[in-house]
């Protein structure tokens, strides 16, 4: 955590007063949204514990996102659609939320910090970070409150279809999830335009026209 606070103190000591970090959660799943956040963290401010969500157990993301929500000086989120993401590709539809995100950020940062290797088209000054969620505290604190977003965001969805196992799997390429999907077919919440939700459906599109 020390190495993650030293990143954002540098970018502050070099001009940037407010930091912003942005990162998102569900690029790789199956089905439902990608969800983007922005974070500013406080001068001199993290949780305890704060570190890149995939290395966090769901209970410390829980804790830690509740902390950034109450004290965090700015915070936004964005989720985009399965239907959004089949319309403009997955990348374009993940910088599309990072961008929605931080135009929601009151203040406006100096400095933006993304996640990954492309930056948002965005009005402020914007570095790309690869491994960011390990590098910056900022673009940590993001990365936890997009995963966690996400995460009650399947869960609910989980209530609406019920055959697919989304509160388990969140829609990744899980096992249950696979054979749900072959079994059931697509629901509206999965994202058509990747290979094994598309493989289902043209099996279904075939089998209807025989």
């Amino acid at each position: 955590m020390t190495t993650l606070v030293e990143f954002d103190r540098e970018c502050s000591q070099a001009g940037a007063l407010l930091v912003a970090g942005v990162d998102e959660a569900g690029r790789g799943a199956w089905a439902g949204p990608v969800v983007a956040a922005a974070v500013i963290l406080p001068p001199d401010w993290v949780p305890d514990g704060l570190d890149d969500s995939k290395r966090l157990d769901p209970l410390a993301r829980e804790r830690i996102a509740g902390e950034l929500r109450q004290r965090a000086l700015a915070w936004a989120a964005c989720a985009v659609s399965a239907r959004e993401i089949d319309d403009v590709n997955v990348l374009r539809a993940t910088l599309r939320a990072m961008a929605r995100s931080v135009g929601r950020l009151r203040p406006v940062p100096d400095l933006v910090l993304v996640d990954g290797l492309q930056v948002p088209e965005i009005a402020c000054e914007a570095r790309a970070l690869i491994k960011g969620d390990g590098t910056s505290a900022c673009i940590a604190a993001a990365s936890i409150l997009a995963k966690v977003l996400r995460d009650r965001v399947m869960t609910a969805w989980d209530r609406r279809h019920p055959l697919y196992g989304f509160a388990t799997h969140k829609g990744y390429g899980a096992s249950r999830h696979r054979l749900a999907l072959r079994a059931h077919g697509p629901c509206p919440l999965h994202r058509r335009s990747y290979r094994p939700v598309a493989e289902v459906a043209q099996t279904e599109l075939w089998n209807d026209s025989c």
